[in-house]
């Protein structure tokens, strides 16, 4: 069964297998750009009244009144409370776990005095609210809901305002549970680009937000790029990654695996292999073949596997980070001895899990760090959800009377150079002292 591409970097069409392989079509079309305009358009105009119709028409919610959008914390408590225990345990873990972590991002307000007792600094504040979106229906993601709630209130947002669909009134008490593991403030039973549209332009019942963070599918996607500069967005996830370097000594079933672990996101997810030991890469792809049709997500993986998978023979592990770095992947298992040798080499992952007990899945829900995090090839630019998404950070400028007139010569130059005579005016009045105190 040939599940999976082989690749060769010595191969003289190397570059090209590869890109073709790496290369990614957003599912984005000219009808999902229509549909998601009028519903954005829809909502900026008609605020409850447009989200109500949109939510019958796509939830299929009988809904009347806009206050029966939102779901009370009561029922968040009530779904905490009757999960089954080893669920909860599960997600307080995992919320301990990332709250310590993010804990370690917190960065204070600092400034400094120069020379001429100028006092220059930056003051950090978070922002005042923040929209989650959060997937429903066939799927439910409380991971999502506690990697984006946590470090969003730990940064000091005061309001974070999630929004999640529920198809035919289904509501997932797991997703529940995690909002109020996770302290959001108020949740509201919409979803897709209705929702995006209401955090962001604000209706008689959802409040406007300053920024959306969260997954979602091609309209929720295209919904956030549209109003994005109205608002900030996190960023726009393409589909999962996962690249694996490896030395050939890891049981190859766990790697074989751990490829799954990504394909089976969806038919568009990335899973790669980077050995220089043939025979090794030869018994992964048996694993891979032995292991598949076991696999309850068989159809997806199939498909991701085969269009976009691969496993790579590399000349020595130099080269695999070399190519790591160009793919620059969201997930990077260095699955090797000493491990912690290669790390220096890695310039570009989202997030880089270092030796062969390190499970990208472990990443997903507990380990503490951040699971939102760049795709397709972003990771060269982009770096994890944390702490200073939710912050906004302002310049502190006192000047003192001497700083005036030596900064304002520079500045006046400066002004002068650029044709600026206001600002050079600006500064020069200072230094001569017109206007200088009228008391």
């Amino acid at each position: 069964m040939n599940t999976i591409k082989r690749l060769d970097s010595l191969d003289k069409n190397f570059s090209s297998s590869l890109s073709s392989i790496l290369e990614f079509e957003s599912s984005e079309d000219e009808s999902i750009e229509k549909t998601v305009h009028s519903i954005l358009k829809d909502i900026k105009n008609d605020g409850d009244k447009a989200l109500l119709n949109y939510t019958r028409k796509f939830d299929r919610l009988e809904v009347i009144y806009p206050d029966e959008l939102e779901i009370p914390k009561e029922k968040w408590i009530k779904a905490l409370n009757n999960i089954p225990k080893e669920q909860r345990k599960a997600l307080e873990i995992s919320v301990s776990r990332i709250k310590e972590y993010h804990e370690k991002q917190i960065v204070s307000t600092w400034s400094y005095k120069d020379s001429d007792n100028n006092i220059l600094g930056q003051k950090i504040t978070p922002i005042d609210k923040v929209g989650l979106y959060v997937p429903g229906g066939k799927a439910s993601y409380p991971s999502s809901v506690l990697m984006n709630a946590i470090p969003a209130k730990i940064a000091g947002v005061p309001e974070l305002i999630m929004v999640s669909p529920t198809p035919d009134g289904h509501i997932n008490n797991m997703v529940l549970a995690a909002a109020s593991l996770g302290s959001v403030d108020r949740l509201f039973a919409i979803g897709g680009a209705q929702a995006i549209g209401a955090l962001a332009y604000g209706t008689e019942t959802v409040p406007r937000v300053d920024k959306i963070v969260g997954p979602g599918n091609s309209y929720v996607a295209y919904a956030k790029r549209k109003v994005f500069g109205t608002v900030g967005i996190d960023m726009i996830a393409g589909p999962s990654e996962i690249l694996i370097i490896c030395d050939g000594k890891t049981p190859a079933e766990w790697i074989a695996m751990d490829l799954f672990s990504q394909a089976e996101h969806d038919e568009l997810a990335q899973s790669i292999m980077l050995c220089p030991d043939l025979d090794f890469i030869d018994e992964v792809e048996n694993q891979i073949n032995k292991l598949l049709p076991k696999m309850p997500r068989f159809d997806i993986l199939k498909k991701s596997l085969s269009n976009r998978g691969a496993l790579i023979k590399v000349k020595d592990l130099s080269e695999a980070c070399d190519i790591a770095n160009m793919i620059a992947p969201e997930h990077l298992e260095i699955s090797t001895e000493n491990a912690n040798e290669l790390v220096p080499l890695i310039r570009h992952a989202g997030a880089i899990f270092i030796g062969r007990f390190s499970s990208e899945s472990l990443g997903d829900y507990c380990a503490g760090p951040n699971h939102v995090l760049p795709t397709s090839r972003t990771a060269r630019f982009s770096s994890p959800l944390g702490l200073y998404d939710f912050q906004k950070r302002s310049s502190l400028i006192n000047i003192s009377e001497k700083g005036s007139i030596n900064l304002g010569k520079t500045a006046s130059i400066l002004a002068n150079s650029e044709g600026l005579q206001a600002h050079a005016a600006s500064a020069q009045y200072r230094i001569d002292g017109k206007n200088h105190d009228r008391r």
